[in-house]
């Protein structure tokens, strides 16, 4: 399907978050830093996950995916804006544009839908301790993943394809430093309407369906812990769940504030600034979350480097044998 502009467009301007040279260095090294905590910690995460036989459970089978999900997600944005502040340039291409509209809404929608199937994951844990092992058994947990995958995927590809029949103007100025879907829209100069009505039930079925079954899930939760009887088991249940929550409260919560707050102030630079929260912070904070609290996470860690310290040993003691 091709574009029907009235003009070809070939590019388009991302305005980033700061017009001002003098803070594009400061803006350059936040996100580089943020960037390289976020690949190194969820890839150090996702190699303890796989390298302790300890930790091959649901829980951190699902906690190695969402890290893989946090790096595709930063990838998919911070790379190009530290590119752009680098060569002193904010043209992005039509077709990098959709591309990136494509694999962020793709990970971005992936995200919320790993952090549902961790929250039913740990209703399961709590709710019905005695047959865990027997319903997050390997093949629905693979199953999950499975289907989160396709669906997110088919959601995607729906709203790139849709975006491609969309017409723009000439200089065109994205007041953000991403592609991102409704800022899209919005820039178009054709009818919008069936591109409203698609991205907005989306949002509804991919973003409120899920939610739904996170609150579903913790009031669940929520209510057998208030049957525990001694408050040990209480604070033990509880603990299992902190993590998650601190995790969805972060992601979703300030990305839903960044969408209701746009809507209320209409401020798209405002917008730009706020989504730092949700597509840079939480993806780098989720690591550190779930390992500082977590002794299963710290041990494997630990045994990680030191496997990685006996083996660099042996080699350097075969390098000085003759």
């Amino acid at each position: 399907m091709e574009p029907s502009n009235d003009t070809q467009i070939s590019e388009f301007l991302l305005l980033g978050l700061a017009k001002e040279t003098t803070l594009q260095p400061l803006i350059f090294g936040l996100f580089l830093s943020m960037y390289l905590i976020t690949v190194f910690g969820n890839l150090l995460l996702i190699l303890a996950v796989s390298s302790d036989a300890h930790l091959h459970t649901p829980m951190y089978f699902f906690l190695s995916h969402l890290s893989f999900v946090d790096i595709c997600s930063t990838s998919t944005t911070i790379p190009k804006t530290l590119w752009n502040i680098q060569t002193q340039s904010n043209v992005i291409t039509y077709e990098g544009c959709i591309t990136q509209v494509c694999f962020f809404t793709l990970f971005a929608v992936l995200d919320i839908f790993i952090l549902t199937v961790m929250a039913y994951d740990r209703y399961v844990a709590i709710c019905h301790p005695l047959h865990y092992t027997v319903i997050m058994n390997p093949r629905l947990c693979g199953l999950l993943v499975l289907v989160s995958w396709i669906m997110c995927v088919l959601n995607s590809l729906t709203q790139s394809l849709m975006m491609l029949r969309l017409s723009f103007c000439t200089d065109l100025e994205i007041p953000h430093y991403f592609c991102e879907l409704n800022q899209m829209i919005q820039l178009a100069s054709s009818d919008t309407f069936l591109n409203n009505v698609v991205m907005y039930s989306a949002a509804v079925l991919m973003g409120g369906g899920p939610l739904s079954g996170i609150l579903y899930s913790y009031c669940k939760i929520v209510s057998s812990i208030h049957g525990i009887s001694s408050a040990q088991g209480k604070c033990k249940a509880f603990s299992t769940c902190a993590s998650h929550l601190s995790v969805v409260f972060l992601f979703i919560c300030t990305s839903l504030g960044v969408y209701l707050s746009t809507a209320a102030t209409h401020s798209l630079h405002s917008s730009a600034t706020a989504s730092v929260m949700y597509t840079v912070v939480a993806p780098m904070l989720n690591p550190f979350i779930y390992s500082l609290r977590n002794k299963d996470i710290k041990g494997a860690l630990k045994r990680f480097f030191g496997m990685v310290s006996i083996n660099r040993q042996s080699l350097l003691g075969l390098k000085k044998c003759p």
